[in-house]
């Protein structure tokens, strides 16, 4: 999959789970709307690794940014990673 300059993947960690929105977002995106796009995506059950949970809710997730890396076929996407306060979320 190609991702644009200003795009980015979404990962997130709900439940001791971790996976991949399945669609690149703008990398400027808002937090709210990274926030709002995941919940969603939580509860339909849209995110290959993560079961589905009509609970979610991620207002109280940090929301992160990494710029893209490398060049060529080192290169790294940009990469927003949603997650709970505490590391891994434990």
């Amino acid at each position: 999959m190609a991702i644009g300059d200003n795009e980015a993947l979404v990962n997130v960690t709900w439940a001791g789970q971790n996976g991949d929105l399945q669609d690149p977002v703008a990398y400027d995106s808002t937090d709210g709307d990274v926030r709002q796009w995941v919940t969603e995506a939580v509860r339909a059950g849209d995110i290959a690794g993560i079961d589905a949970d009509a609970n979610a809710n991620f207002a109280d997730y940090i929301v992160q940014r990494f710029p893209a890396k490398g060049e060529g076929d080192e290169a790294k996407p940009n990469r927003i990673m949603i997650r709970p306060k505490t590391p891994f979320g434990v």
